[in-house]
């Protein structure tokens, strides 16, 4: 039987460490992304993400080693756990998910979920989170503000 894996994340900036953990993912059946929703990412992140939720999930949902890709739910992080009903979450090795409570949590709804870390992050480039790719572009635009006005093109 080929299992239903679940892989949840904001999904901004696509870099290829979403997609070592979504090829991951794949070696271990069938993936499901849930794409956080704005509101979500505002409230966990204390930021906006770049790209607008509806464009996050058109990109995921492309992506090889996806077969499904879907919206999460405002607040109830968990109802689209109820709703997919997969046989594995993946977390990624940096997802702030407490394994513990979330195995009680998902047990306490009456779901049979096993959840795995990822325990190596891909690093085989220099930007492999969203947050670096955000850090450089930032650093580049002060740089190219402090410069003098006759050096630019």
């Amino acid at each position: 039987m080929v299992k239903k894996v679940m892989v949840a994340g904001v999904f901004d900036l696509i870099h290829p460490g979403h997609l070592y953990l979504l090829w991951k993912a794949k070696e271990m059946g069938t993936v499901v992304v849930v794409v956080a929703r704005d509101s979500t990412v505002e409230r966990v992140k204390g930021r906006k993400p770049i790209v607008p939720e509806d464009q996050r999930l058109e990109v995921v949902s492309n992506l090889k080693p996806v077969d499904q890709a879907v919206l999460g739910h405002e607040g109830d992080l968990l109802r689209v756990v109820e709703e997919v009903k997969p046989d594995v979450i993946l977390l990624g090795p940096n997802q702030p998910f407490n394994e513990e409570w979330l195995e009680e949590e998902l047990n306490r709804r009456g779901l049979n979920v096993e959840v795995v870390r990822l325990k190596e992050a891909y690093r085989g480039c220099r930007f492999y989170s969203s947050s670096q790719i955000i850090e450089e572009v930032l650093a580049r635009a002060e740089r190219r503000f402090n410069e003098p006005t006759g050096s630019r093109p």
